[in-house]
């Protein structure tokens, strides 16, 4: 995003006594984001080097990558579940919305239609998400009476590959093979661990998911496994959860009960993408 045109906006709105976590997401126009998104791929262009936009949240960005790659740029990006699910509502409520904060901030709802074409017709490779596990008593409440002091970032990790589940195969925008495509074999192949990762395969790695298509859960900070004391999602029923993962042929979760060992891990070193024959 363009840091310092955000500052002035920023400042210029709490000054005038706009400080509620509402006007984080107002003062972070999305043209910022898109003429950012425009001057990175521009100077990964001239310097003849693929580039990978994280977090892409707006229409704006995601017009700026679309017109790049149709140009031929070797301009990759991602977009995050918060982008699909939540909005720039959800940051309303008083200093409640201060649990929504993150940068880019959350968008009206009118740009979730742009991101899921995006994913359909592969001008976003990927779904992702950071985690940030920001306490919303303790040190998200750093920011009350000013929402430029809100610790930036939410947590979500547990939850990604469900809600891509029930909004895009259940809600029927995506298959469910483009489903495994977002969620598992094109990260692998954009950072270089693929075919080891993100395949199904002799020599690959026996990482697998044995998932139920229809199991239906509720999600909530009463049950999730992350070490914070708040969900974005609190209250919303998603269908599909996993029943069995497997690291390297060796079963670690049941029935949502880690069972492996510690230790028993191993570092992947990367290689590079083949982001020319990804283009």
């Amino acid at each position: 995003e363009k840091g310092i045109a955000i500052d002035i906006v920023a400042n210029q709105t709490a000054e005038s006594g706009m400080t509620d976590p509402y006007y984080h997401g107002v003062a972070r126009y999305s043209i910022f984001e898109g003429e950012a998104t425009n001057r990175v791929i521009r100077l990964a262009e001239a310097a003849g080097v693929p580039v990978y936009i994280v977090h892409l949240s707006s229409r704006d960005a995601l017009n700026e990558v679309r017109a790049a790659r149709d140009r031929g740029a070797m301009a990759f990006a991602e977009t995050c579940p918060q982008y699909m699910f939540l909005s720039l509502e959800d940051m309303k409520n008083g200093f409640e919305g201060a649990k929504f904060v993150c940068s880019p901030p959350l968008r009206p709802k009118d740009h979730w239609d742009d991101l899921w074409t995006g994913l359909i017709k592969d001008d976003l490779q990927l779904v992702a998400t950071d985690h940030c596990p920001f306490d919303f008593e303790g040190q998200k409440e750093l920011g009350r009476g000013d929402f430029r002091k809100v610790p930036n970032g939410l947590p979500g990790v547990e939850d990604r590959v469900d809600l891509l589940h029930d909004g895009g195969v259940v809600g029927g925008r995506i298959t469910r093979e483009r489903w495994v495509e977002l969620i598992s074999t094109a990260p692998a192949r954009l950072f270089g661990m693929y075919p080891r990762k993100g395949t199904v395969s002799v020599g690959a790695d026996a990482d697998l998911v044995v998932y139920d298509p229809n199991r239906r859960r509720t999600i909530s900070a009463m049950t999730h496994h992350m070490d914070v004391d708040y969900s974005c999602y609190e209250g919303r029923e998603v269908q599909g959860a996993s029943d069995v993962v497997l690291s390297r042929g060796s079963v670690i979760v049941r029935n949502g009960e880690f069972t492996g060992k510690k230790g028993a891990g191993r570092f992947i070193k990367r290689s590079a993408a083949d982001a020319v024959r990804l283009a």
